[in-house]
């Protein structure tokens, strides 16, 4: 087992202070080698998050897309199977696929050109299978790679 902490990347959708979503690349660093539960072995843990969530499936059909709008909620998401497309207001499009990591929080967005929030839909000939965690807690404005 290496002694060394894992990075995990991910997409962070965010809203900027001018009211303009963009997306910046983070990484998941702060992971500490506990027991999950004794005596299972020790794995690298990150982090936990308190407080209600929503857990949910979604398939997006191919050739999905979506009309520009906000995140719901603050939310992870993780691709399971297929690819999907994010495209911030600042024109800049970010494709994923499975095991690939985005968190959306692009509330709070003014509408520009016909854009609010961002544009998302599926790429390929495959549906966009994904995995939403909403969480309950407010957005956090103007603060990129805010999870560590």
């Amino acid at each position: 087992m290496s002694d060394a902490a894992p990075r995990i990347p991910y997409w962070h959708l965010w809203t900027d202070a001018q009211g303009i979503s963009r997306q910046t690349r983070c990484s998941l660093t702060e992971f500490a080698l506990h027991s999950m539960n004794p005596p299972a072995a020790p794995q690298w843990q990150g982090q936990k998050t308190h407080g209600g969530m929503t857990v949910m499936v979604t398939v997006q059909p191919v050739g999905w897309v979506g009309a520009w709008h906000e995140n719901p909620r603050p939310q992870w998401i993780i691709p399971l199977s297929g690819r999907w497309f994010v495209e911030s207001m600042d024109g800049q499009r970010v494709e994923m696929g499975p095991g690939e990591i985005s968190f959306g929080e692009d509330q709070g967005t003014r509408e520009r050109d016909g854009r609010k929030g961002h544009l998302s839909g599926t790429v390929g000939d495959g549906p966009a299978v994904l995995m939403v965690v909403q969480m309950d807690a407010p957005p956090d404005l103007a603060t990129p790679c805010r999870f560590r």
